[in-house]
């Protein structure tokens, strides 16, 4: 037996139901993006790692990053995330753009992990900005965006939830509790790591780091006091927003969350599902001084980004995946009676593009039934059959393949006859 060669360890093959999946997803994202009046855009796939070392934090660049050195001896990266090149890009046409700037993408990314249910090493991703504005408006709009989302996908307030804090608000929380700027940082990374290590492995991490027993108290009740947000103005302004969007049971203040990228600067979010099964659905925040620090002149900006495999496991853990059926597009295929009659399946064919239709024509002669079979795998609703019969007498045999009726038709309306089929609503 051959041995096949396998994809990379933690790519992914998308066959024709993966890609409709995706596509799906996509023209949601770009719905709900657009209905919030942001623009598409897109980067490149390959940046300088440069890009990446004083902006998103050590374990990205050293840990999950794809990283390589070109043949003039340049290190570059596949892209880990897109935060970046958006500071980049706008750093770079910074004085012709308008302000705000409201843009989002969907792409690849690659992250050197450890692939598993949820978690690929390669991933789409949606991404989207606002960039020129400081205001808890702005950032209640972009969670609002991602309520929106849910909503688009059948997603509840029960199932769903995006958990809301201020990064300004922690550091003055923990100012408060004697940790003082030099340590900051590390204990920023302790708490993002709160959900993801057991509690005794996780307390050691934090004593490891030089807290003492008063002090770790003291976090742990600062991270269970669901009231914090009200001694921050941001917050409170934020949440009259959300409310004010429509949005506001899907958001929750959650003082644990406090995102473990160092660019970020005040409120911070992410989505989870409600049972905290899976890991962070999309997380983002506000990020002050990014574009100044690749370069332009000082820019704020507040954004998300969501991956494509967890959104995926979260709808099928809720049984909102979409039907396959329902994302295939309407399909005809004109048989071939037999070699004499094959180029004139092909005129048919092109007569029937051309009026608007969507036509694969079976490859060759062959057997009708093996050809009918072949359109019902292939997910057609309709087949056309152009025998010697029908060439004589200018007509067309349409059959549909929901419900097996077969129809004789003149030749020149074969294509409305075959598009009350494609009307039709299939039985359920």
């Amino acid at each position: 037996m051959k041995n096949v060669i396998r994809a990379v360890k933690g790519t992914v093959d998308f066959y024709p139901e993966e890609m409709a999946f995706r596509n799906w997803l996509y023209s949601n994202i770009r719905r709900v993006s657009e209905s919030f009046g942001y623009q598409e855009y897109e980067g490149p796939l390959i940046e300088s790692i440069e890009l990446y070392a004083a902006k998103s934090g050590e374990e990205l660049v050293k840990k999950q990053s794809f990283v390589f050195e070109d043949r003039g001896g340049n290190l570059l990266t596949l892209r880990p995330e897109l935060t970046p090149t958006l500071a980049r890009m706008v750093a770079q046409r910074q004085h012709q753009l308008p302000r705000p700037l409201r843009w989002w993408s969907f792409g690849p990314f690659w992250r050197y992990e450890r692939p598993q249910k949820g978690r690929t090493r390669e991933f789409f991703q949606w991404n989207i900005d606002l960039v020129g504005m400081v205001s808890p408006e702005g950032d209640a709009e972009l969670a609002a965006v991602g309520a929106r989302l849910f909503q688009a996908l059948g997603l509840t307030p029960k199932q769903v939830a995006i958990l809301v804090n201020n990064r300004r608000l922690m550091e003055a929380e923990l100012r408060g509790i004697g940790i003082g700027d030099e340590l900051r940082p590390a204990i920023i990374r302790l708490i993002d790591r709160r959900d993801k290590m057991p509690a005794e492995k996780w307390e050691a991490y934090a004593r490891d780091l030089g807290l003492s027993s008063g002090q770790l108290t003291q976090l742990i009740d600062l991270l269970s006091d669901g009231e914090l947000w009200r001694k921050s103005e941001e917050l409170v302004r934020f949440f009259d927003a959300v409310s004010a969007l429509g949005c506001r049971e899907y958001v929750q203040f959650a003082p644990h969350v406090i995102r473990g990228l160092d660019y970020y600067t005040g409120t911070v979010f992410e989505a989870r599902d409600c049972d905290g099964q899976f890991r962070a659905i999309l997380g983002g925040g506000r990020y002050d001084n990014l574009v100044a620090e690749v370069g332009g002149d000082p820019m704020p900006g507040v954004g998300f980004a969501m991956g494509d495999k967890v959104i995926r496991v979260v709808l099928e853990k809720f049984d909102r995946l979409p039907d396959p059926a329902s994302l295939r597009y309407p399909l005809v295929v004109v048989t071939v009676f037999d070699q004499d009659t094959q180029l004139e399946s092909f005129r048919l064919a092109a007569e029937l593009r051309a009026a608007g239709l969507n036509v694969a024509v079976y490859p060759q002669a062959d057997r009708l039934g093996r050809q009918f079979r072949y359109a019902d795998r292939i997910g057609a609703r309709a087949a056309v059959v152009l025998g010697p019969d029908e060439l004589q007498n200018g007509q067309v045999a349409v059959k549909n393949l929901l419900s097996g009726e077969q129809t004789k038709t003149p030749r020149e309306q074969a294509a409305n006859a075959i598009q009350k089929i494609l009307d039709t609503e299939p039985p359920s």
